[in-house]
């Protein structure tokens, strides 16, 4: 029998929804921002710059901006000194130092190419791979294109997309929405199906705080260690014609590197805001030889970027040396921003893969120089002192130490009091401050585990602003610590067989908008194979999303490792969001919420959807749901209770 155990859904009070950050329909925004304690608030958006906000009758921090084109724009608070995230708004960027809300102003129009529109849609597969190159596991995310498990015959083309400096691998897809962008340009039929690879430009980020080396291999690593494992778990042509490679700012740096030194591998060459080195043996000096490898060159770049001088001279050398490139330059994007990088995807993947000359009826754009330069008169160019401006040396933190204890960093030279709140102890605990302006504590945990954590300062609350490890929640969003014991824990990546997460969407005939879910599979499953698998429904907790069990729970490493040692059964677990608030504020539909409106969605839309795209066992037990708030108030016990569950569950 089905056991359904409705969440409760948020209630939300006019106080809380006044301290929202408002769109209007005129593509003005009103940011709102509650905070008792602060004595001066601004708002920094990236259509808009930084703006001073004015504390209203009810204590709320507000200024209306705008309008705006249609986009997604990140932006954040400006707390008597501190950069913080917006509290009320669920969507944020992943990055491994900054943290921003994003801003989606998707306008009346026409929807834009990267909004979700009632298409078929493809999967967003997480996976991890050994990397031998590293000697470390590796993430990456994967796109397969819709009906992709439907054609187990077929096999498809694929893009390595690379995001640019202190990005995650999750930023092309969270921010560049290439998913949704291939989705509506395939229904179009305006781009060829496709594989398109996310790896993490920065692979020093896999070893502990502390302990990353100045340099990590990420050129061997892509092609030695990532390359096979995509062709080895996924349908691809494996053929130089069928390999694209780019990506943005330092991502566009590493694709062009990678794909001009193994020429032999790859044909499509894209830069996206950036350039690289004029010094490659064997590429610049034979120009009939690289037009005949190079099937497309594509470099793209707005005139307001700081990399334009820097992109502008590389096309020139390019031009100089004889060998063919495609340009696109824009002017009204806000220089190097994310908005340029979802637009030259939109132009660049419709030319990927397909049969003749991709240059054909191609003119070389006239090029409208934009009047911001540097001081000295000359076109923006990357150099040290912006290098060191831009990206200046972060804090390390947290930082696990030989003796299981853990020390927590914040920079905050103008701070007068910083505390740290963390799972691992009641009270918050006072931080010191040494003479360049870091805060400092040291603390020891009970046990090695995944904590939750942020700082206070000045009564402020904050995330760990160098932390890319974040709680994916509806509200505040804490960084997590992940401690390491001597031996791992079962919610640890291990050296097993490991399952994917993937990120599926699908119609919600109750709301009348397509929805997301996160859907875990076991190492091994073949969706059109012939194993048939149970099905576990799991609930996220109030204020959580439907990435949480994933990003903290860890649920998948957890049943991974035990499915290997025989203890759990391989299982299908389904995450869907039970709180369509967000979606539907952002949609203009009341939001209000009938609890018995989820479980028709449950019942006429989630479940179907499930048994129709994977092989299910379908029978009086062969689903369970599963509450993660029935778990337990923090995410350690969560964790501790899903592995006894697990263990019991479908036996």
């Amino acid at each position: 029998m089905k056991r359904f155990i409705v969440p409760l859904l948020i209630i939300l009070s006019a106080l809380t929804l006044k301290a929202q950050t408002v769109i209007h329909p005129d593509n003005t925004v009103t940011f709102n921002y509650r905070n008792d304690n602060a004595e001066r608030v601004s708002v920094d958006v990236q259509f808009a710059g930084s703006h001073e906000m004015t504390k209203d009758a009810d204590g709320i921090w507000t200024v209306t901006l705008g309008p705006a084109a249609s986009d997604i724009y990140p932006y954040h608070f400006v707390v008597d000194g501190i950069s913080v995230m917006d509290p009320s708004n669920p969507e944020f960027f992943p990055n491994e130092t900054f943290k921003n809300s994003l801003l989606d102003i998707r306008g009346t129009g026409e929807p834009l190419i990267h909004a979700v529109r009632e298409v078929p849609h493809g999967s967003v597969d997480y996976v991890n791979y050994y990397s031998k190159t590293l000697g470390v596991f590796g993430n990456a995310i994967v796109y397969t294109p819709p009906f992709y498990d439907r054609h187990p015959e077929k096999k498809y083309p694929v893009m390595y997309l690379i995001s640019g400096t202190t990005d995650t691998e999750e930023v092309y897809f969270k921010v560049g929405k290439v998913n949704l962008i291939l989705d509506n340009l395939i229904a179009e039929g305006a781009a060829e199906e496709m594989i398109v690879v996310l790896p993490y430009g920065n692979p020093a980020k896999y070893y502990p705080v502390g302990q990353q080396p100045f340099y990590a291999d990420f050129n061997g690593d892509l092609v030695n260690d990532l390359m096979p494992f995509v062709e080895s778990n996924y349908r691809t042509i494996n053929d130089r014609d069928y390999r694209a490679i780019g990506g943005f700012s330092r991502g566009g740096n590493q694709g062009l590197a990678i794909g001009l030194t193994n020429l032999d591998k790859f044909s499509y060459l894209c830069s996206y805001s950036s350039f690289t080195s004029m010094d490659i043996p064997g590429v610049y000096d034979d120009a009939a030889k690289a037009n005949d490898q190079i099937k497309l060159f594509w470099l793209g770049v707005g005139t307001d970027d700081f990399l334009f001088g820097n992109a502008k001279e590389y096309m020139d050398f390019l031009d100089a040396k004889g060998i063919r490139n495609m340009k696109e330059f824009t002017t009204d994007k806000f220089g190097h921003t994310w908005m340029n990088a979802k637009y030259f995807l939109d132009k660049s993947l419709r030319l990927l893969f397909k049969e003749g000359d991709p240059y054909e009826g191609y003119t070389e754009p006239e090029l409208v120089l934009a009047e911001k330069k540097d001081p000295s008169g000359q076109e923006q160019k990357l150099t040290p002192e912006v290098m060191a401006k831009l990206f200046p040396m972060p804090v390390n933190s947290p930082e696990c130490n030989a003796d299981g204890s853990v020390t927590f960093r914040l920079q905050a030279p103008d701070a007068d009091k910083v505390e740290l709140e963390c799972q691992m102890f009641k009270e918050k605990k006072h931080m010191e401050k040494d003479g360049k302006g870091v805060w400092t504590v040291t603390v020891k945990p009970d046990s090695p585990d995944i904590y939750s954590y942020s700082f206070y300062v000045d009564g402020t609350r904050i995330a760990d602003p160098v932390n890319p490890l974040i709680t994916p929640d509806e509200s505040f969003k804490c960084s997590l610590a992940d401690i390491k014991g001597d031996q791992p824990s079962v919610h640890d990546l291990q050296n097993v067989p490991h399952g994917k997460v993937s990120y599926r969407m699908y119609h919600s005939a109750t709301y009348g908008f397509d929805r997301p879910l996160c859907v875990y599979t076991p190492a091994g499953y073949e969706p059109a194979g012939t194993e048939k698998l149970p099905v576990l429904y799991l609930f996220h907790g109030d204020g959580d999303t439907y990435e949480s069990w994933f990003k903290v729970g860890r649920v998948n490493n957890i049943l991974d490792n035990l499915i290997a040692e025989g203890a759990a059964e391989r299982m299908i677990v389904v995450m869907p969001y039970s709180n369509p608030v967000p979606e539907m504020q952002a949609r203009g539909i009341a939001a209000s919420v009938d609890p018995d409106e989820f479980v028709s969605e449950m019942l006429d839309d989630v479940i179907p959807f499930v048994e129709s795209e994977y092989n299910v066992l379908v029978g009086a037990h062969d689903s369970e749901i599963l509450k993660a708030a029935s778990a337990g108030n923090t995410w350690p016990k969560r964790r501790d209770y899903f592995e006894l569950f697990a263990r019991k569950l479908f036996k």
